[in-house]
């Protein structure tokens, strides 16, 4: 495998070799659809194929060859995770009890990426309805690391996450409404950005609508920010979302941290877990801020107890999710999903508007510890990717104990977090640390993102090389 073949190279790579006629955009999709036919039957990170993909792609390269490309993406390969509607493919949301009739409409990401001339080409598999960690659910089964098989690609963006550690091409969708797209990056070594709360519109809202944000999921910092900028258009549909002038999010990402106050955080409100490479790992992240100019220092913002405003939020959504599907398809659902339904599902109005004042507290807390601090530095997951086979089991103590631990708070807050790929760990799997800013500071993550990123080379996987002894 080489630097050569397009399915490797960045958005940013592509569009350059198209600008000057050194490679096409069928032949890029060319080069992505077959390693999709090489790894896909084990990786397993789609939902579905999108048939009129090379004819997207052919329709990018008239234009290009017309000097006339529509978009800052012109022919650039892209997946969607299946929680996002893409006119003309269902969106089954990972689940046997959703309709397979195509969807009428676009979602806002998808058109601000169509309209970039993005060319999408497949939709990613999803935990049911995003409610997990774990890259399984009922419908598409389990999605595998291209770093190792045997181990998760996490979730609940659990495609992209797949695709993009597998090399399908350079650009993924993910959501994130406790840590969706940021998890699975920090396990598949790729860059993963939540962006500040109605940055990128959303319609209709999931069943987490109130913390949840669509982002992307890229091998490189640059690209994210690239990507960020076709999908942050406002839209009408969504009446929360930012109504900011688009701009591109590379402007400035170059600046280095020089003079940026860091604080390196250990407490969320209780004390994530950690193992001792995920802390060294956010040491090293600390010195090589410091190095850059940064101002770095251990602190701790004055959080309430997290855990207890997140299981709320979480339990009382799939409750509700739970209480919508028919009676008659119940049965079809993930059994956990299930569980932590009926462990929060009888919560008091009352109870769930203190959770609501708790989270707001929350925010206002993290806005307080901004005013000091330009960015936070913290782990992403408290280990490196699981076993993808494992049983989910406890999915209420696993939450804040084994997966989004590190991330859900800035869910709660609405503010950016971006994880940055941070190597590889004693047994060859990936490590990320992430870096969280004020609400509307994403350009301050993608800036110490970007400095990270400089500093630690990050090798790509090498599916080829575990597809051999895998058994199916």
């Amino acid at each position: 495998m080489s630097d050569t073949d397009p399915a490797l190279m960045s958005a940013e790579q592509l569009l350059s070799l198209y600008a000057s006629r050194r490679l096409s955009p069928v032949e890029a999709l060319q080069a992505v659809l077959e390693r999709v036919a090489r790894y896909n039957p084990w990786v397993n990170a789609f939902a579905m194929l999108n048939p009129k993909a090379l004819v997207q792609a052919g329709e990018s390269e008239a234009r290009w060859a017309a000097g006339r490309p529509i978009g800052p993406l012109d022919g650039v390969p892209v997946t969607v995770k299946d929680l996002l509607n893409v006119q003309g493919m269902p969106t089954r949301r990972g689940s046997k009890t959703t309709s397979s009739a195509p969807a009428t409409e676009d979602a806002p990401a998808v058109l601000g990426l169509k309209a970039a001339g993005a060319v999408i080409f497949g939709k990613t598999t999803t935990t049911e309805f995003g409610w997990k960690t774990p890259g399984d659910c009922p419908l598409h089964g389990i999605s595998r690391n291209a770093w190792n098989p045997e181990r998760t690609v996490g979730g609940s963006s659990s495609g992209a996450g797949a695709a993009g550690a597998a090399g399908f091409g350079p650009l993924h969708v993910g959501t994130d409404a406790g840590g969706s797209i940021r998890i699975p990056a920090a396990y598949c070594g790729l860059v993963g950005m939540k962006p500040s709360y109605g940055r990128i519109p959303q319609w209709p809202h999931s069943a987490f609508g109130q913390v949840s944000c669509a982002g992307p999921m890229t091998r490189s910092v640059r690209d994210a920010a690239l990507m960020m900028s076709a999908m942050a258009q406002p839209d009408i549909r969504d009446p929360f979302c930012l109504h900011d002038e688009p701009r591109d999010w590379r402007s400035g990402i170059e600046a280095g941290v020089a003079g940026l106050r860091v604080a390196v955080v250990r407490r969320l409100g209780y004390a994530p877990p950690i193992d001792a490479e995920g802390e060294a790992a956010m040491l090293a992240a600390a010195r090589i801020l410091s190095e850059h100019g940064a101002i770095v220092e251990d602190a701790e913002p004055d959080l309430p107890d997290t855990r207890q405003v997140f299981g709320r939020v979480w339990g009382v959504a799939l409750a509700r999710l739970v209480k919508t599907t028919a009676p008659e398809k119940r049965a079809l659902l993930d059994r956990g999903l299930e569980e932590v339904a009926e462990r929060e599902g009888g919560m008091s109005a009352v109870d769930f508007l203190g959770a609501e004042a708790l989270r707001t507290e929350a925010a206002h807390a993290m806005a307080r510890f901004h005013l000091k601090y330009d960015l936070v530095l913290c782990p992403t997951t408290p280990t490196a990717a699981f076993a993808a086979d494992a049983p989910t089991l406890k999915p209420t103590e696993a939450l804040w104990r084994d997966w989004a631990p590190w991330t859900f708070a800035f869910n709660l807050t609405r503010q950016p977090a971006i994880s940055v790929p941070f190597g590889l760990d004693e047994h060859g799997m990936p490590r990320g640390v992430q870096i969280a800013a004020a609400q509307l500071r994403d350009d301050l993550c993608f800036r110490a993102a970007r400095v990270i990123e400089q500093a630690v080379a990050v090798p790509v996987a090498q599916p080829e090389q575990q597809s051999c002894g895998h058994h199916h």
